[in-house]
């Protein structure tokens, strides 16, 4: 029991997130303003034009929403425009535009200024959202699976939290995410007990497509590790030995009575 009970606590310390937070309150922390995310390939857009003039709705089919179905002008039923490899999109009316690399305001911008420029509209105003931004969490959180987020600023903390949060198993200093950068795959590694790494870690933002990934903590058994095997065997031979000494020592009790 003593062998077990060794091997299964896990320090307090390794339990507490964002230690040393305290301390933000004598010097406050600058909050970073680059999160804002940029449209990759592959990104599904809502891209939605708005306008006082009438014409608006016989202009664009309509529906006010850029690829939507039909007739429809709901967000919920739109399918959106995708886009390309290339980083492209198609958009009705003004044809093919770069999108990749773009934030949502900067894409935006860019489609208002096409529609005053070929005289569609004087007063359009371009909405565009990210239809299908989600992150992947897994491993030791209370209810793993994929995460939809519903603007683009999403820190590590709200996902996990969305995710339940961590299980007392989870490994809360070494959290993984895995990223695609352009046309290559990194990986961080953030630590949730040190709120100096948390909060200036390149993943405090998270990105679309995000993967998150909470290892086990060595000290929690596995079913079918060598450790939890090690310390079952000797627990079971610890419980032979015990009982055969009781029950020889109750003998020489009886003997000597």
């Amino acid at each position: 029991m003593i062998l077990v009970g060794l091997v299964s606590c896990v320090p307090s310390k390794k339990m507490i997130y964002l230690q040393g937070a305290d301390e933000l309150s004598e010097t406050p922390q600058a909050i970073a303003q680059n999160y804002e995310l940029k449209i990759v390939p592959d990104d599904q857009l809502l891209i939605t034009v708005s306008s006082k003039d009438e014409e608006l709705l016989e202009l664009f089919a309509n529906s006010q929403v850029l690829g939507s179905s039909g007739s429809s002008s709901n967000i919920q039923e739109a399918i959106g425009l995708r886009v390309d490899k290339q980083g492209k999109i198609e958009v009705p009316i003004l044809g093919e535009m770069q999108a990749a690399g773009l934030t949502r305001g900067e894409l935006a911008k860019a489609i208002e200024a096409k529609l005053i420029e070929g005289e569609y509209l004087n007063d359009p105003t371009v909405t565009v959202q990210l239809k299908d931004f989600k992150v992947t969490v897994m491993g030791e959180v209370n209810s793993p699976g994929v995460q939809a987020i519903s603007g683009d600023r999403v820190t590590i903390l709200e996902a996990l939290t969305m995710a339940g949060d961590l299980t007392p198993s989870g490994k809360r200093d070494n959290i993984l995410v895995v990223r695609e950068e352009g046309d290559q795959r990194v990986s961080y590694v953030v630590d949730l007990t040190s709120s100096e790494k948390v909060l200036t870690s390149p993943c405090y933002y998270l990105k679309q497509n995000d993967v998150v990934y909470v290892q086990p903590n060595k000290s929690i058994g596995v079913k079918g590790s060598a450790t939890l095997s090690f310390v079952s065997a000797s627990s079971s031979i610890l419980s032979v030995i015990a009982s055969v000494l009781s029950i020889v020592s109750m003998i020489i009790v009886l003997k000597d009575k």
